[in-house]
């Protein structure tokens, strides 16, 4: 099992918890291939909604990836690509309050990965978020 980080606006993360799905990068594909039945997905906020320059830095939601099928969603003119994630009744938590122990923000410039959308997340880094999170 792997764990990721996706970096999904608060607001899309509150309808992706209400609909039990994981929608990665704007709708794309990509990300969701990447992940596997019984991976964990973390949500991280940057901000409240997208086009808000107001930061928000909150860890918002984390869940399971349910099954390995990709589908894509019909809403008119966005047809974004989902798939299912049983998500965990949890709070979300604020950057700073868990900053100092996670790895991934070891580095100086971890917050520059977080452009990709969806990267790689360590199992201790889950631990410590489940654990604040609840």
């Amino acid at each position: 099992m792997n764990a990721w980080l996706g970096v999904v606006s608060a607001e899309h993360v509150r309808r992706a918890v209400s609909l039990g799905i994981a929608q990665i990068g704007h709708g794309k594909k990509a990300g969701l291939v990447r992940m596997n039945a019984g991976d964990t997905l973390v949500y991280y906020s940057p901000v409240e909604s997208m086009g808000n320059r107001n930061p928000l830095r909150q860890f918002t939601a984390l869940g399971t990836v349910e099954d390995d099928e990709i589908w894509q969603a019909d809403e008119g003119e966005f047809t974004p690509f989902r798939r299912r994630v049983r998500y965990e009744g949890l709070e979300p938590v604020r950057l700073d309050e868990v900053k100092d122990r996670l790895q991934l923000t070891a580095s100086p410039h971890w917050g520059y990965q977080l452009r990709r959308g969806l990267i790689p997340l360590a199992d201790v880094d889950v631990a410590v978020l489940r654990s604040a999170m609840s």
